[in-house]
């Protein structure tokens, strides 16, 4: 038991390092980005770009024409300088959406001329109102090989009218994201801003080999739950080198709601976040759940910088939810003004319906968080587990958290257990107990499933 203890000191304290690299890694390699044989400019089809023209027509009919070229080697839709008023429109398979820079994307303000579309499967209504929700700006649906990207142009969702009708409850239907790519996969989206979302940014559910990289993402601090990039029910995603700013949660990782989602029962799963920097004006610049009732798991997030937030890292569920949230490992973070550096708690999130299971109860396990340094910090952590269901197998190391006059209590805990080392200020005592069983389960956390774990002089097999 010494030896193991002393072995994932050195582990915890050096960094993971499977097969030469951290685990669960998605970035490894930029997709290649090479030209389309075929181009045209959405000013072939009679686009105008002043601001006032409306150009959905223009879109769809140019999408339309480079679906010819799928089976030739794609096609490019090019659009130019310009403000480019839109409505919905969906893309299609072996394409590259280029805004130039300059060239501007901005969704219509008017909801009467937004197509109301079904839920999804996994949340079973839409998110804020019950029943269908309005269509995404930018959508894609069983598509392959997508590219949206640019020299920086943007895409605007014009936000404020659809944040009004939030906060007034007069929304008919849910509101509208900005991209929303469905059961698709090699999907890339990169080297653009998008700004003032309506809900959500960039949307990818039920997707796999998804890569997001060099994005800027802005919303103003009053604007209601919008959120920046939110994988959901996807695998195989990588989001680095992006800078992102909103009202609610910068990242968001989900699964599905409630029974609805443990029907569907697609998790997320292999994502990779790396080198961004992330601000969440009253959510948390990383969020896991609430809505995860598909399951979350091996996630590795490194090289982060956190500010000027309510939340740093947090895990959100709720009975009836089931699901799961494990094997994950988060290090290398830089935070600085956030109130709650890190937390877990069972209690968080609404049903969307009578139809839920309570006794669907979340599964919260193996957690790794290690190096990281806070500044003007509140709470350092918090966590809240659930009395029939306990958080198990936190693993906290080498944290150095600078907590602000303002705090008065520096960690809270329930129904957790767990273990750390050199970790300041020193947590409650279900997770710093050096005799706790977590010290030899994160330590086999660190070697699971037969990979080998180098820390330093010492390496081990499972």
């Amino acid at each position: 038991m010494i030896v193991a203890l002393l072995l994932l000191v050195l582990a915890l304290s050096n960094g993971v390092r499977v097969n030469g690299e951290r685990g669960g890694r998605q970035c490894g390699a930029n997709p290649s980005l090479k030209p389309r044989p075929h181009s045209v400019s959405i000013l072939e089809f009679g686009a105008v770009g002043d601001g006032k023209t409306l150009n959905t027509i223009a879109f769809q009919n140019a999408i339309f024409y480079l679906k010819s070229f799928a089976d030739k080697g794609g096609a490019q839709l090019y659009v130019p300088p310009g403000n480019w008023l839109t409505q919905s429109f969906n893309l299609t398979s072996h394409l590259t959406l280029f805004l130039e820079k300059g060239a501007v994307i901005i969704g219509s303000q008017d909801p009467y001329q937004w197509e109301v579309v079904a839920p999804l499967p996994s949340y079973g209504r839409g998110l804020e109102v019950p029943g269908g929700r309005y269509q995404s700006l930018i959508n894609g649906y069983k598509l392959h090989d997508v590219v949206i990207t640019g020299h920086n142009g943007t895409i605007d969702g014009m936000g404020l009218t659809w944040w009004e009708s939030f906060r007034s409850h007069s929304l008919n239907y849910s509101r509208p994201h900005l991209v929303e790519l469905v059961a698709s996969n090699d999907v890339v989206v990169s080297n653009l801003t998008f700004l003032n979302a309506p809900a959500y940014n960039i949307h990818p559910v039920y997707c796999s080999n998804v890569h997001i990289h060099n994005i800027s993402i802005f919303a103003p601090p009053e604007s209601p739950y919008t959120v920046g990039i939110v994988p959901d029910s996807s695998d195989h995603v990588c989001i680095e080198d992006c800078t992102i700013a909103t009202g609610y949660d910068a990242i968001a990782l989900k699964s599905g709601w409630d029974e609805y989602g443990i029907a569907y029962g697609r998790p997320t799963e292999n994502v990779h976040i790396r080198r961004v920097h992330l601000q969440a004006s009253y959510g948390s610049t990383l969020a896991f759940g609430s809505d995860m009732s598909g399951g979350i798991s091996n996630v590795v997030v490194e090289h982060i910088h956190l500010h000027n937030s309510k939340g740093g890292i947090e895990f959100r569920t709720v009975k009836g939810r089931g699901g799961y949230m494990k094997e994950i490992i988060i290090s290398d973070v830089e935070m600085k003004n956030i109130y709650t550096a890190i937390s877990a708690t069972g209690y968080c999130g609404s049903h969307p319906d009578d139809k839920f299971d309570p006794n669907a109860l979340p599964l919260l396990d193996h957690f790794i968080l290690q190096d990281m340094i806070g500044t003007n910090i509140t709470i350092a952590g918090s966590f809240a587990g659930l009395e029939e269901s306990p958080f198990t197998d936190i693993c906290l190391s080498n944290i150095t958290l600078s907590v602000n006059y303002a705090s008065s209590t520096t960690w809270n805990c329930s129904n957790v257990s767990g273990f750390s080392d050199s970790v300041f200020p020193i947590p409650c005592s279900d997770l710093d107990n050096p005799s706790n069983y977590s010290s030899s389960s994160c330590l086999s956390m660190l070697s699971m499933k037969g990979k080998t774990v180098v820390s330093g002089s010492a390496s081990m097999k499972k």
